[in-house]
């Protein structure tokens, strides 16, 4: 993920993880932006760190719409020179702010696809989705993606799933089908409170601190989360697979097929998921943006470097090799591989605060979800595609009235 404007945002989202990374670079001031040699030489490097014939460019923030639309013109031209006959895609999350006709041509033209935020309908989405002085931000929001289906881009909904809407689940879902959305991801929402980060003596999250009871007052419960997920997939399996992609669900589908996992949380081992800084340094991770996890900078080391590196490899292998007692045994691992470490902090069995706090929720939604997922898997092994589930079950269902 590559953040041109670092943390800066245009909005303050109450619950926003990412504001805090100001801290950082307290000397940074007005000079806040990627600059254009770190530009040409993150485009240069991404390209090379490719094995296969497509790279993808993931343009975060912050809010990366505040970089300007010539930074982004510069970088598809940087792009087109670069590739060597590579396939380029570029992905952008927004919170839609300052979409107009100028980025939705730019958009189009180069057929961006669009991550747009958005919690749900707005007596949910602006309880924590505020501007700086404190005013809603949902009819902006909806306004921008009106624009993107005016224009047929390609764009995606990313609901962050909170104390406000997780118990709304069917409402939130029926909200986004009604938009337009038809690839959705829900993100739980599990944040701490601030303490001094021991290792830089900077105020931030600190990752190694593994105290569930300092979370923030707008986290998720896990047992909610996972109802939240159980009714929307209740729904989904029913009426909408095929139309309605959703990730937790596609990504579950296909661990339980056998194949890879479509969402680093859910995959056996960290796999350099890499966040760039807008002033070149590169982070393990989006959610690891500590000084303990810094990899280098482009500019002075190349990201195939810092990629093949014995810091990123012994991070990648963590994940396995702190996995809990409890999750070795646990007959779902195969689906979660103990979901993101920045999430185990819970106490487990063993007494150690090494369990996933969501843990409770997974477990229930892959439990329900589970017996639909074995007959999709068998629809699909048989050469029947897994959305004849939805005939299955209303035959059945309809016998049972």
């Amino acid at each position: 993920m590559a953040k041109p404007t670092g943390s800066k945002c245009n909005i303050d989202c109450s619950y926003c993880f990412y504001l805090e990374k100001e801290n950082l670079y307290p000397d940074r001031g007005q000079d806040w932006m990627m600059g254009d040699e770190t530009l040409v030489t993150y485009i240069q490097q991404q390209i090379e760190a490719q094995s296969g014939n497509e790279v993808v460019f993931a343009w975060q923030g912050g809010e990366p719409t505040l970089r300007g639309l010539a930074f982004f013109e510069q970088a598809v031209l940087l792009q087109q020179k670069y590739a060597n006959g590579k396939k380029v895609v570029n992905t952008f999350q927004t919170n839609g702010i300052l979409i107009d006709e100028k980025w939705c041509t730019f958009f189009k033209q180069h057929n961006f696809l669009i991550g747009i935020s958005i919690d749900g309908p707005s007596e949910i989405h602006d309880i924590y989705r505020k501007t700086r002085a404190g005013k809603p931000t949902h009819a902006r929001v909806e306004a921008a993606i009106a624009l993107l289906k005016q224009y047929r881009i390609e764009f995606n909904t990313l609901t962050v799933v909170s104390k406000a809407n997780v118990h709304q689940a069917i409402t939130v879902y029926r909200y986004l089908k009604q938009l337009g959305s038809q690839h959705m991801q829900f993100i739980p929402l599990v944040e701490r409170k601030a303490t001094e980060n021991t290792a830089s003596g900077l105020t931030l999250i600190n990752p190694e601190s593994n105290i569930a009871g300092e979370l923030c007052e707008w986290s998720v419960e896990p047992t909610a989360f996972g109802e939240f997920l159980t009714r929307i997939f209740h729904e989904w399996v029913r009426l909408d697979i095929g139309n309605v992609f959703i990730q937790m669900f596609e990504n579950t589908f296909a661990l339980t097929c056998e194949q890879p996992a479509q969402i680093c949380v859910f995959a056996p081992q960290c796999g350099s998921a890499f966040a760039l800084e807008a002033n070149g340094d590169l982070y393990n991770c989006d959610h690891y943006v500590y000084p303990e996890y810094k990899l280098g900078n482009i500019r002075q080391t190349s990201i195939i470097e810092m990629n093949r590196s014995d810091r990123n490899r012994l991070f990648s292998m963590a994940k396995y090799d702190t996995l809990s007692e409890d999750c070795r045994r646990c007959e779902f691992l195969s689906l979660c591989h103990g979901g993101c470490p920045k999430h185990r902090f819970a106490i487990s069995s063993s007494g150690k605060p090494n369990q996933n706090y969501l843990c409770a929720g997974y477990k229930a939604f892959f439990q329900y979800s589970s017996p639909y997922m074995a007959l999709m898997k068998k629809l699909y092994q048989n050469n029947y595609p897994p959305a004849a589930i939805m005939q299955i079950i209303q035959k059945k269902e309809s016998q049972q009235q």
